[in-house]
């Protein structure tokens, strides 16, 4: 580690004092326990030869600060020691608020969390005109909140109603945003960015205060009132036992309004005691989950900037609109151009709103050209086979796509099921044939199976996992087996949900059970959205591959025999309005007792064939995959974490149970014994 200061203070003959952080030997800058007290070190200078005014900026070209470092978090033993941390880096802040001039935060790229708050701490923030800003606290999606004054600075600044909001969803802010609601000063073009904040020191206007009725908002014969509301509109999207953070942040605002010392007094006890439960360990683990997919994805050999797709169905589609949208050239390919209309105005629907510049709008939908004949696959990087699932099919397409294809552009299929060395068998090169698995919605799944056959060289895999990163996708490297990971731990959970349908069980119990479980919607509701006839095609051939006999599913067959597939068709399980389930009241109904153990054992008991199996390399990556694959309930840390902090040997007893009860299909996988957990 670089004994190089992280801080440089540097004085001119103006007076104005210029704080830069660039942290040594890192890509980007984040407030750990040394940093911060190197600030504290910086800020003793300041007060003992006061500027005219100080500057901070940031030395790195990725952005000002991402915020605290998260490495920390996971450290802590005990309240007691998460609150010192915690409260040091807050007195920290109140320093820097109190010193006696102008201060600015010249915001470039990120702004989140803690460097949020540091800038929060300044009198002034002033930030670039650029689509790479970006200002946030998120720290809600890791099972905390705000912890160095940000629940009290962000209330006074833009008023509780703007900064609850910012608190509770996460989500950060544009530039533009961020100025219409008061959090920066100023926006001003990325090259003019340092002159402005310069200016803005030396001649400091009236600092910025929230409308009045912002500012009522938080008195206190108002505030029981507004909570109310508040907790309402959370409770709608999670439960305070799953994911306490939210509700935190409530009460703190609740209690204090934003007011006095009490109020960093009671963030920093509240962070303190939330660092310690599961789901902020578990929300953690998550975190760096993703980080460990995302470092999968290397640099290709060669150039990845054309991609032709091949299938204008709604995967086909949607994966060839959001290749245009991260900026390559893409190339869609069906029967007929009737086939591609619809994907190409669903993509410029979509780039419609995700854009929110028309130009750079009409660049995307540019970017991607309808080509009937296959026209660009001589000249295309990656070829992505997004047809139906039928193994002779594909076959015969890669017959007339290889001939045609540059020696070293990866061919790629979408296969959600069927196995890579089934689909190789004719191609003059099996070695160059690699599954990339999206999954739906595209847009909206960040996951990516990165599927290897037994012949598929490894050179073709990098490039896959590289391919995956360049879209800004979760790669999951996983072997060629039935259903891939995703997929076949989903099967058996949905299967059992159709199971209990099928006893009488309500359609609403069932998927409340899995909601309440943490799930992001239930696997009736799911089966929906994928369609019924996929659901029914994937666990056929799953089940046929494991040599499995597939569930008597009388209800399904009627579906399908009536054309009711889901979503798509308005009608499946449910009946579907405006892209939204109908579901009935169950009355008074109850589920069964052991409805939620039939369906999350049935899907943790497949995770750990899977694993035994040898799809995935480790238990974290089948984690990994499971939460960004399917949403599995984050906050558990992902089925096997789950199972293990349950106890394996109550997990394994609750299978014996249960397959007494329901049959052989609970029998707990003989991988169980390799699962490490009390």
């Amino acid at each position: 580690m670089s004994d190089a200061p992280s801080w440089t203070l540097q004085r001119d003959a103006e007076g104005l004092a210029t704080l830069t952080l660039d942290k040594p030997g890192a890509s980007t800058n984040v407030l750990s326990k040394p940093v911060l007290l190197e600030l504290g070190a910086c800020i003793d200078a300041l007060l003992a030869d006061p500027p005219r005014a100080l500057l901070i900026r940031s030395g790195k070209a990725s952005g000002f600060i991402a915020g605290a470092d998260i490495n920390e978090f996971v450290t802590f033993t005990n309240v007691d020691e998460a609150f010192e941390l915690i409260r040091g880096g807050q007195k920290v802040l109140e320093r820097l608020e109190a010193l006696p001039c102008p201060t600015v935060a010249a915001i470039n790229g990120f702004a989140l969390g803690g460097g949020l708050e540091l800038a929060l701490a300044c009198g002034y923030r002033v930030a670039a005109d650029d689509d790479k800003v970006s200002l946030g606290l998120p720290e809600v999606q890791l099972g905390i909140h705000p912890g160095f004054g940000g629940t009290v600075r962000t209330v006074r600044l833009i008023g509780a109603t703007q900064a609850l909001d910012l608190m509770l969803t996460g989500k950060p802010v544009r530039a533009d945003k961020a100025l219409r609601i008061g959090l920066v000063d100023r926006v001003v073009p990325r090259a003019e960015l340092d002159a402005a904040a310069r200016a803005l020191a030396l001649h400091p206007p009236a600092k910025h205060r929230p409308p009045l009725a912002a500012r009522a908002l938080s008195f206190g014969i108002v505030r029981p009132f507004v909570k109310r509301a508040i907790e309402r509109q959370v409770a709608a999207r999670v439960r305070r036992d799953h994911y306490p953070a939210p509700y935190a942040i409530v009460d703190l605002w609740a209690r204090h309004g934003a007011h006095g010392e009490a109020a960093y007094d009671a963030e920093a006890r509240s962070i303190a005691r939330l660092f310690l439960t599961d789901t902020s360990r578990n929300l953690v683990r998550a975190f760096f989950l993703q980080n460990r997919l995302k470092s999968l994805g290397g640099r290709a050999p060669g150039p990845l900037r054309r991609v032709h797709v091949v299938g204008a169905g709604v995967m086909g589609g949607d994966i060839a609109a959001w290749c245009a949208l991260r900026g390559l050239e893409v190339t869609l390919q069906d029967r007929e151009m009737k086939y591609i209309e619809p994907a190409l105005a669903r993509a410029r629907e979509y780039f419609g709103k995700r854009i929110r510049d028309p130009a750079a709008a009409a660049a995307a939908g540019a970017r991607l050209a309808a080509d009937v004949a296959g026209n660009g696959v001589a000249g295309a990087d990656v070829v992505i086979e997004a047809i139906y699932e039928n193994a002779e099919a594909k076959q015969a397409l890669y017959a007339t796509l290889e001939p045609r294809m540059q020696p070293g552009a990866l061919l790629a299929t979408n296969t959600s099921s069927i196995r890579l060395e089934e689909l190789a068998a004719k191609l003059a090169d099996p070695t160059r044939l690699v599954g990339l698995h999206f999954f739906n919605p595209v847009a909206q799944m960040p996951l990516v199976e990165i599927v290897r056959g037994r012949q598929t060289r490894d050179e073709v895999v990098a490039v896959a996992l590289a391919f995956a990163r360049r879209i800004d996708k979760l790669p999951l490297p996983c072997r060629s087996a039935p259903g891939f990971v995703v997929n076949r731990v989903l099967t058996p959970y949905l299967q059992e949900a159709m199971l209990a349908l099928e006893e009488g069980v309500p359609a609403a119990l069932i998927d409340r059970a899995a909601v309440d479980f943490g799930m992001p919607m239930g696997p009736i509701e799911l089966a929906d959205v994928v369609g019924l006839d996929v659901g029914e095609h994937v666990g056929a051939i799953i089940a046929k591959e494991l040599g499995r006999a597939a569930p008597a599913l009388p209800t399904l067959a009627q579906h399908l025999v009536a054309k009711e597939l889901g979503r798509k068709s308005g009608h499946g399980y449910y009946a579907w309005q405006g892209g939204k389930a109908v579901k009935p009241d169950p009355g008074g109904r109850q589920a069964p007792e052991d409805l939620t153990d039939r369906l999350m054992l049935a899907l943790v008991n497949e995770c750990v064939a899977v694993l035994r199996e040898g799809t995935v390399e480790d238990a974290d990556l089948l984690d990994a995959g499971v939460i960004y694959g399917s949403g599995f309930a984050p906050f558990r840390g992902g089925p096997l974490t789950y199972a293990r902090a349950r106890g394996v040997g109550a997990v394994v007893g609750r299978l014996q149970e249960l397959a007494k009860r329901h049959g052989s299909r609970f029998s707990p996988d003989a991988g169980w014994s390799q699962i490490g957990g009390a």
